[in-house]
């Protein structure tokens, strides 16, 4: 009989699984690391996704589970699709019973198993925000509440932060009331919550807090669904707010096998209700967890890395990790400095036409700004240079809804007869006017074969249309009436502004609790701006059109613009970080509402910035800037104060240093890439920026707190206060600034 030899080592009679080739060791030991919790601490470009999908198809692959016994949730259905088609290619199985999506989707297909037990029944109506505003308007009306002082939308929106709080009406506090509705808004909550079951409806909210309530209450359903899970997954975690949480740690309490994937360094949606103190709190959270950090970039060169490591160690809330590659060679990250905004443009695009012609994609090429109003002035500069561009995440700039609407009203304006023009805005903010009427009116014009403006003149004569909205007629087109005469003797800078107050347009935004609202009004701040560069209204309406017109056009290959929210989760070749100044980035609003929280954020962002680049980062920023019709001093981002210098070369392109026009050679840190005398190149490692003056004081005289100083912009001062070259200064006629220290003499 022939022996049977053993091997020495059991493995050698196994085959490694095919979806197991490849991973690094720590890969390996968050895919193979299956009993109890754990947390993956997935930097930027670490391939996190493949370590879930591999997780869950090891789990199928060793423990012999039903698919259904697997909870993985993440943020978006795509996310979802993408995870589960990336399953089926590893395991060659079907696994639909899987239960992977949304915290949302899984929330409601847990609420129509068991809809009684929180009020509704099972077939139950998911609103829409457009069904939830005209929902609460119903409650606001039935209480009496001024729609003008208290918008639906404002409270609908005050509603859902509530509910990503994990807040039902019954748990409110004063200090979470405050003056909200004039102190009513617990009664307006309670009572929209009652027409929701009335109407046997839930909004989004909804369906993640009624779960957590009907888990909370009854014990035996959650016992279900602990037996029923052996394992929950969740991508993403940094993202979660207070109600996903809860909802997590319920179905988690039973096996305590969940796994939650996610990045506190790219934790940038606070404003959206997320709450980054989960993900830094999971240890505690769930005693026993064990922690894996991958750490192995497989995106970005070394000098990048490096730079956006040095970066975010300065954040005090962080759990810590340093990114690496095997890539060390690169090009440092390069921070330019240029006269202004316009400048700033310029090169932008200089660069990009120079990357163009050496041979790379314009898909491959990316400007990530911090705020949407920063967008105009390189869509304006893109269209020049005919570089095809588009805006990731959101529309053109002269495609938004506020900027739409406000171009609509010089429409009226300058052209009365410009029915579209008229139709869009005629009930923006709104008035009263509504389809009845509108119908009307069009119905007359077709009639008499006039303008719709024409119409309402003659209509509201009448009796034809009732009262309210024939004197809300009558005042508008008194309104427009005024604008021309006005617009015959006076600026048209300061005519857009006073459209946009004394419509009630800049009001509408104002009172708005959008997360948009801010950003809407900074973009028509930012379009008051832009009329300084044309002669009359006529000349800018003329260039919107031909702007539109050629963006039509554009096809094929283009260039990413966006801000750096809309930027997590891509990667691009070359990545530009314009406008990195105090009050620009980090962002002046931000700050005054979150504090040292609301700068370590924007400090994530600037991280999330830098990461989107494999090959190159090039940043700028401007020595001044008009910021909405302002000019302010640039005063350097203290981001960059916190990059290496070693990795770092700061190019200075301003007027100070002769510069005269922008040359044709690129980023070659080789040579002088046939600028003019106005490039001033640094080593890698050498002095930064703010230790080079751009501009150095006419005297030797020291200056001190109390001198009295000079400026070439904002004119005579007194320095209040000095820290580290940013002086305080109280300026004469300009009032208290802060500029840097090189660009002011004694006076």
């Amino acid at each position: 009989m022939e022996e049977i030899l053993e091997p020495s080592d059991p493995r050698e009679l196994t085959t490694e699984p095919r979806y197991m080739r490849g991973l690094t060791d720590a890969q390996r030991e968050a895919v193979e690391t299956l009993d109890g919790p754990l947390l993956v601490l997935a930097g930027a470009g670490t391939g996190k996704t493949r370590v879930l999908t591999t997780r869950i198809a090891h789990i199928l692959a060793t423990r012999h589970i039903w698919p259904s016994r697997i909870l993985a949730v993440t943020f978006t259905n795509r996310a979802a699709s993408e995870m589960q088609e990336r399953i089926v290619a590893m395991t060659g199985e079907d696994v639909a019973g899987l239960w992977i999506g949304t915290f949302h989707a899984m929330s409601a297909r847990i609420l129509r198993r068991h809809a009684e037990l929180v009020g509704l029944r099972p077939d139950f109506t998911i609103l829409d925000q457009d069904d939830q505003t005209r929902l609460v308007k119903q409650v606001l009306d039935a209480e009496q509440v001024d729609p003008k002082r208290w918008p639906p939308r404002v409270v609908r929106a005050a509603i859902e932060r509530f509910k990503d709080r994990g807040l039902s009406p019954e748990q409110l506090k004063p200090s979470d009331i405050g003056d909200l509705v004039d102190g009513r808004i617990g009664d307006i909550y309670c009572m929209y919550q009652e027409r929701l079951g009335t109407l046997n409806s839930a909004d989004f909210g909804d369906l993640i807090l009624q779960c957590v309530r009907l888990l909370s209450e009854n014990p035996d359903i959650l016992a279900t669904y602990h037996d029923r899970f052996d394992y929950i997954l969740v991508d993403e975690y940094q993202d979660s707010n207070v109600a996903q949480y809860l909802w997590l740690r319920l179905l988690a309490q039973g096996r305590r096998n969940i796994c939650c994937v996610g990045d506190d360094d790219q934790a940038i949606y606070s404003w959206r209700g997320a709450e980054v103190g989960n993900i830094l709190r999971f240890e505690k959270d769930f005693e026993g967890a064990h922690v894996v950090r991958l750490e192995r970039n497989y995106r970005s060169t070394q000098p990048i890395l490096t730079v956006a490591s040095t970066m975010i160690a300065h954040n005090r809330d962080r759990l810590g990790k340093v990114l690496w590659t095997d890539v060390q060679d690169g090009a440092p990250v390069q921070v330019c400095v240029v006269e202004n905004g316009d400048d700033e443009a310029r090169f932008v695009c200089s660069e990009i036409a120079n990357l163009q012609r050496r041979g790379a994609s314009l898909d491959e090429i990316a400007i990530l700004v911090r705020a949407g109003f920063q967008m105009l002035l390189f869509e304006e500069h893109l269209l020049q240079e005919q570089i095809p561009y588009r805006v990731y995440g959101g529309p053109r700039f002269f495609e938004r809804q506020e900027i739409r609407d406000a171009i609509a009203y010089m429409r009226v304006i300058a052209r009365p007869g410009d029915d579209l023009a008229l139709e869009r805005i005629i009930n923006v903010p709104r008035r009263g006017i509504g389809d009845a009427t509108l119908q009307k009116l069009r119905a007359f014009a077709r009639a008499r074969s006039v303008p719709l403006c024409d119409a309402v003149l003659d209509l509201v004569e009448t009796e034809e249309i009732s009262a309210r909205p024939r004197q809300q007629l009558r005042n508008l087109m008194a309104d427009f009436a005024r604008w021309r005469a006005d617009a015959e003797t006076g600026g048209h800078v300061e005519l857009v502004q006073m459209v946009l107050d004394e419509s009630g347009y800049t009001d509408m935004w104002l009172k708005a609790s959008t997360p948009d609202a801010p950003g809407r009004l900074e973009n028509l701040k930012e379009l008051v701006s832009t009329l300084n560069d044309f002669g009359s209204l006529a000349e800018f309406l003329e260039h919107v059109s031909l702007v539109m017109d050629r963006e039509r056009r554009d096809t094929g290959e283009m260039v990413s613009l966006m801000t750096l929210h809309a930027a997590k989760g891509l990667e691009f070749a070359h990545v530009f970080l314009p406008g990195w100044e105090e009050e620009i980035f980090p962002n002046k609003r931000a700050l005054a509402d979150g504090g040292n929280r609301a700068l370590e954020e924007e400090r994530r962002l600037a991280y999330v910035g830098l990461t989107r680049a494999k090959q190159h980062v090039r940043i700028s920023r401007a020595v001044s800037r008009r910021v909405f019709n302002q000019w302010l001093a640039g005063v350097e981002s203290r981001f960059l104060r916190e990059l290496p210098a070693e990795h770092v070369e700061t190019i200075v392109r301003t007027r100070r240093h002769g510069g005269t026009g922008w040359g044709g050679g690129g980023f070659d840190s080789n040579s002088n890439g046939g600028r003019g005398p106005g490039y001033r190149r640094l080593r890698a490692g050498a002095r930064r920026s703010r230790e080079t003056p751009l501009l150095r004081s006419g005297s030797r005289e020291p200056i001190e707190v109390g001198t009295r100083i000079f400026h070439e912009k904002f004119g005579y001062g007194t320095v209040t206060a000095d820290d580290d070259g940013r002086l305080d200064v109280s300026f004469e006629k300009a009032g208290d600034k802060k500029v840097m220290k090189e660009f002011v003499r004694p006076a």
